[in-house]
């Protein structure tokens, strides 16, 4: 089963790499910039992102209160002040929350979905789709509620670099308009749901003569309005920036590789693509820095793009590809066996396509150093964020459980990534695989990773957190706490049993999942049903 060849022949500025690129162990990369301290902003943090940004879990944008930027904005003190958008209705988010289906389907059936009941939960599934479908194309989710005040919290999930730089709520209304929602029977989808989630971030981001922005210039013109004393200067205190991950996701996704080429910078023909070529990577971050430039923000953190197939969704099958690589000769869904997995019938990648997907996001990472260290040159107080080290570093299938895999600088950054004395007292110590609990509600595997297998549970979305505020004290941010008034003392650290607490997949764990799996792991591998239908919605 061995496969070491791409599906699709690599460009040639696609550089492959015999490791993973070495993650930069200090935000400032050795450039000293000299701050002007002088007054104080009126927006003492603002986001721009995508789906980790934003707050994406468990297959929906629902819990936005408990996104990262929140978390750091509570940490600030700043928390009533912080405007983001929130995502009710009947099935708690946009498009499908996983984890309350799931919850649903054990009030329904108990802790067992048993496979002689697909035909009552195929017939229970339509039902509940239907009623989030409704909520959204046509209920109150269909009206985003009225809003005067820029949101600060500016990131959209799926948005890449060119969304980023181009799309605004106006665009997304259009395309609304343009197709009128159709009731299909079978279908139980909402339709246009990123467009209908983008609207209830940016609607009210408008300039005076009503026209609507993009996320950076809504950023610039938070940044304009300048500090409480003279309504000059910086008019945002941090700015965190984290973009680039869609630039590459949807391979993933989709487990095809699609290399830009023509119109990659063109929103209407540009869905094509799954992974942006380096070089059109770097003409698309270059527009994004220069206008990162003319917000005024006091303090800006860039993060680099993740390494996009160390998410368990995309699961190596089989044993890996030689003694000591980080490769599998396989990637496919994570309920995919390795004893069911048929290459010819199963969506997958091959170890290679991996390697060179990872090796074009090394380079994508490269460019944001580059971009980093030019600006602390130019004196702007910029840092960088070790988003793709960071993962790297949790990644349980690649490196820990195989040390001969580790690449070279790995005892130099610090080895793996030490989670914090709360996360590692519970049992099992949360990671980065798959979540699976089962019938008695017991996590048996993951926790770092929510139920879609891309993005992080709120625990996770904590780790972020606590890191981004690491690089802000480094900056010199003051920090608060809930009170508003009283410095925190230093290190600032979160309450990660209050963030336990609040993560009903770790404090909850729905009691569905291991057999919900193994239901669509049968439906799979005998009428490779599921494996067509995901496929079918990207």
């Amino acid at each position: 089963m061995v496969n070491s060849v791409p599906s699709t022949p690599i460009p040639d500025d696609v550089i492959i790499r015999p490791e993973a690129r070495k993650p930069v162990t200090d935000p400032t990369l050795g450039i000293q910039v000299s701050v002007n301290q002088t007054g104080t902003p009126r927006h003492r943090l603002v986001t721009i992102g995508d789906s980790l940004t934003h707050g994406f879990q468990s297959g929906a944008i629902f819990n936005t209160g408990l996104s990262y930027p929140v978390m750091i904005a509570e940490a600030l003190g700043w928390k009533p002040s912080f405007r983001y958008p929130t995502y009710n209705g009947p099935g708690d988010g946009l498009p499908l929350n996983i984890e309350n289906l799931a919850r649903a389907l054990e009030q329904r059936f108990g802790g067992n979905v048993d496979v002689l009941e697909i035909l009552p939960t195929l017939l229970f599934l339509r039902d509940y789709l239907d009623k989030v479908e409704d909520y959204w194309e046509r209920g109150d989710g269909s009206r985003p509620p009225m809003q005067r005040q820029i949101n600060h919290n500016l990131a959209v999930y799926g948005w890449d670099l060119r969304n980023t730089l181009s799309r605004t709520a106006a665009i997304c209304q259009k395309v609304l308009d343009a197709n009128p929602p159709k009731d299909d029977f079978l279908k139980q989808v909402v339709e246009h749901h990123n467009e209908r989630a983008a609207i209830r971030v940016l609607n009210s981001a408008r300039d005076a003569s009503g026209r609507s922005l993009t996320p950076l210039e809504a950023a610039a013109a938070l940044g304009a309005e300048g500090t409480t004393e003279t309504g000059s200067g910086d008019g945002i205190e941090t700015l965190i920036v984290l973009i680039g991950a869609n630039n590459a996701l949807g391979s993933i996704l989709t487990f095809k590789v699609k290399w830009t080429a023509d119109g990659y910078d063109d929103m209407e023909v540009n869905d094509q693509y799954t992974v942006w070529r380096p070089i059109h990577f770097k003409v698309e971050l270059d527009r994004v820095v220069a206008e990162i430039k003319k917000i005024r923000a006091r303090h800006v953190i860039i993060g680099t793009v993740p390494h996009v197939t160390i998410a368990p969704f995309a699961r190596g099958v089989a044993d890996k590809l030689a003694p000591g690589s980080r490769y599998f000769p396989y990637y496919t869904l994570p309920w995919i066996s390795n004893k069911d997995f048929k290459p010819n019938k199963n969506p997958n990648l091959t170890g290679a396509d991996a390697r060179a997907i990872d090796s074009a996001i090394d380079q994508y990472n490269d460019f944001i150093v580059d971009a980093v260290k030019q600006a602390r040159k130019e004196g702007r107080d910029w840092y960088l964020f070790e988003t793709a080290g960071l993962l790297d570093r949790l990644a349980v299938r690649r490196y820990l459980e195989d040390p001969a895999a580790r690449p070279s600088w790995w005892d130099e950054v610090g080895g793996q990534y030490r989670l914090p004395p709360e996360l590692q007292a519970l049992s099992p110590v949360p990671d980065s695989r798959f979540f699976i609990s089962n019938s008695t509600g017991q996590r048996i595997q993951g926790g770092l990773f929510s139920l879609d297998g891309i993005h992080p549970t709120t625990i996770g979305y904590g780790i972020l957190a606590q890191e981004f505020i690491k690089v802000m004290e480094l900056a010199g941010v003051k920090f608060y706490g809930p009170t508003g008034s009283t410095p925190l003392p230093k290190p600032v650290k979160l309450d990660f049993n209050r963030l336990i607490a609040l993560d009903t997949l770790i404090s909850k764990p729905p009691r569905t999942v291991a057999s919900v799996l193994d239901r669509i792991s049968f439906l799979d591998s005998t009428f490779n049903l599921v494996s067509s239908m995901i496929m079918s919605s990207y």
